[in-house]
């Protein structure tokens, strides 16, 4: 069975981890383990964009990844981008063991200005097990009631549904 390491870095609210956590393993059965991390991510840092390039913290966490047998997730607090988009919500390795995802936007006072953390633990392991479903080989699925399905903003985050499809399961093994 496939082990999926969390690693939280530099995570300000770590109460909030072991709320995602039980939420997680509801859908995603395999063993999670939890491995915080302290680190400078100001290499990743874009001074004109003042957000982080994912592209290169995922290239930085490999090693981390190397002695693992499963899955390494980050969960940053950081606002990140790719060159091409605006922002993102987070980023993977296609069939590779390394994925990030920002609880940055996903924060519903970043739009409204009111705090819910109920709606902060829905969208964070949505996207948690979106990235990890790119990991595990999975690509972006129509079916809008599947975690997979792409998601350019807020609002599409909030639609889709909070585990994968049939067919997105099927092609997936713990």
């Amino acid at each position: 069975m496939t082990e999926i390491t969390i690693a939280p870095i530099n995570f300000s609210n770590p109460e909030l981890i072991d709320k995602i956590i039980p939420e997680l393993k509801k859908i995603l059965a395999a063993p999670t383990n939890i491995n915080p991390l302290t680190t400078d991510l100001s290499f990743a840092y874009s001074v004109e964009r003042r957000q982080y390039y994912s592209t290169k913290i995922l290239q930085y966490l490999l090693p981390y990844s190397e002695k693992l047998t499963g899955k390494f997730l980050a969960l940053v607090e950081v606002d990140l981008y790719i060159p091409v988009f605006t922002y993102v919500f987070g980023e993977a390795q296609l069939n590779g063991k390394v994925s990030l995802v920002s609880l940055c936007r996903l924060h519903e006072e970043f739009y409204s200005g009111i705090t819910d953390e109920r709606l902060l633990i829905i969208r964070t392991v949505k996207e948690i097990l979106h990235e990890l479903g790119h990991n595990f080989g999975l690509i972006h699925c129509k079916d809008w009631d599947c975690v997979m399905h792409s998601s350019l903003g807020i609002e599409e985050v909030d639609i889709k549904g909070i585990d994968y499809c049939e067919s997105c399961k099927s092609k997936i093994s713990f």
